[in-house]
């Protein structure tokens, strides 16, 4: 599902700050790029270049699109794919007719093609562009002028596109180390609220079930006690290892606390995740984990009600989680919503299966 994104980024989600970010230089690369190009629409008319001038001026229209919709609607209208197309389309053909002071726009569309568009798109039209312009460049000016154009264009290019890349990179490892627990590479709190919300959408609007399992170690402060919080660490690391090998690809595991784990189960009825909190639990006291140590686990399960907020859902997921830490622990608790008096806990037995959760 898409989310419309605002250009002030005021998101406590660290992804949609990001893209709220990009909304906003994309915005003002329009913005000012208007403002430097209206004025050569009637520049070049009144020097009788009426094929330029109205290149220009379609390149203006195309930049009052953008930024209106873009302000008013939170789209990115065209992708940058139209603005390329024009500044690549008014630079050569201005160095064409006019020499210096056409080719100097290139270096500034050089720049915003990287900023605008996807990296390879920005790659591929840029090296065009350049190769391009340089045969113009070749046409229109003498031999000594062309060999310095060819290289400083080609400078240019290389010079932003390491750029662009470097910030694209620290960009993806900013967000995953906000969005990821740094110990087990599961999600973190700062995902949960949108995930869950998007999940009361989907059953609000679409009728579409989901389900959530809480699943916490037992002792686990015994563990850091006996064998050191060093050993605890690769614990959970491997607790994590072995509930996300048991999930499907549209599962979402979160690390939610120190020993305590939650899945979210797109398309799962309770009674599916019910089975599938099994296999989890066996899942993780089948085989010891390093150095010998035996672990066991509590899970709670609930699935969710229409109407209600992801923290009533939350809420009623942790009571059953308590409830299977009250009765004895290394059990499943399934709590209704329709029906909070009805607990039903089930022990653990070794050995134990169920059968995968199925889609409903």
């Amino acid at each position: 599902m898409t989310k419309r994104l605002s250009l002030t980024s005021t998101s406590t989600n660290p992804t949609e700050t990001a893209l709220g970010y990009r909304r906003q230089i994309v915005y003002y690369i329009h913005f000012w790029s208007l403002a430097a190009v209206a004025p050569l629409v009637l520049v070049q008319w009144h020097q009788g270049n009426s094929l330029l001038s109205a290149l220009l001026g379609l390149f203006c229209v195309n930049l009052i699109a953008v930024v209106l919709v873009l302000r008013f609607r939170d789209r990115y209208l065209f992708k940058g794919r139209l603005f390329a197309l024009f500044a690549i389309a008014s630079t050569l053909y201005s160095t064409h007719i006019n020499g210096h002071i056409g080719l100097f726009w290139g270096y500034p569309a050089i720049a915003g093609m990287f900023f605008l568009l996807v990296l390879r798109e920005a790659l591929v039209l840029n090296a065009l562009f350049i190769m391009t312009l340089s045969v113009v460049a070749y046409l229109r000016f003498p031999e000594p002028e062309f060999w310095r154009i060819s290289f400083s264009l080609g400078m240019t290019g290389v010079v932003v596109a390491v750029f662009a890349w470097l910030v694209g990179r620290m960009q993806g490892e900013l967000t995953s180390l906000a969005t990821s627990d740094p110990l087990t590479g599961c999600l973190n709190r700062s995902q949960m609220a949108d995930i869950l919300n998007t999940q009361i959408q989907m059953r609000e609007r679409y009728e579409r079930v989901a389900s959530l399992v809480l699943v916490d170690l037992d002792h686990f402060k015994t563990i850091n006690d006996r064998w050191g919080h060093a050993a605890g660490d690769r614990v959970l690391r491997e607790a994590a290892k072995r509930l996300q090998q048991r999930l499907r690809d549209v599962d979402h595991l979160f690390r939610i606390g120190g020993e305590e784990f939650m899945v979210v189960l797109p398309e799962t009825r309770q009674k599916s995740a019910e089975e599938l909190a099994r296999q989890l639990l066996t899942a993780l006291s089948l085989a010891p984990f390093h150095n010998e140590i035996h672990v066991t686990a509590s899970a709670g399960i609930t699935e969710l009600i229409k109407g209600e907020t992801w923290s009533t859902w939350l809420n009623r997921a942790d009571q059953a989680l308590y409830t299977a830490k009250e009765d004895g622990r290394n059990r499943v608790v399934s709590l209704r919503g329709s029906d909070h008096s009805s607990l039903a806990g089930d022990e653990l037995r070794p050995g134990a299966a169920g059968t995968p959760p199925v889609a409903t």
